[in-house]
């Protein structure tokens, strides 16, 4: 019977220390008192890894935002290629019509997007300035309080 205490003992001293490094561990008061090294060298890597995640969040919504621009930018080319396809069959449909039309294909010249002119957009017609309704009459300075 003597020998199972003991045991037990070496149990609760195991559960003790086991306890103690896992307190001594998180106290940051303790830590510096022992070695003040340690809790600076603690509190750079503290630092670094706040740093980094903080530069990976931004990463982050940079690159969201990089994808968004791109696909916007990528639906826009893929509409020019749709227009400028619809241009040269417009174009293609135009050529055979007028070749058609004139009997003389030598005439004619092919048209090719190269050789196509782009002239600016027309500007709106401006609306005439409307005349006030007294315009030809001469009003005299009406005094102040009246």
């Amino acid at each position: 019977m003597a020998a199972s205490p003991a045991p037990r003992s070496q149990n609760r001293l195991q559960e003790r220390r086991s306890l103690q490094l896992i307190e001594g561990s998180l106290s940051a008061h303790r830590i510096e008192r022992q070695a003040p090294w340690l809790a600076g060298l603690h509190r750079i890597s503290t630092g670094a890894l706040v740093g980094l995640g903080l530069s990976m969040l931004g990463l982050s919504a940079l690159t969201l935002h990089w994808q968004n621009r791109w696909a916007q930018s990528f639906a826009q080319l893929e509409a020019s290629k749709t227009l400028e396809h619809r241009m040269q069959e417009a174009a293609a449909v135009l050529e055979q019509h007028h070749l058609s039309v004139v009997r003389r294909p030598g005439l004619l010249e092919p048209t090719s997007s190269e050789k196509l002119i782009h002239l600016p957009e027309p500007q709106p017609a401006r609306a005439r300035p409307t005349l006030p309704l007294l315009a030809g009459f001469q009003l005299r300075a009406i005094p102040a309080g009246y």
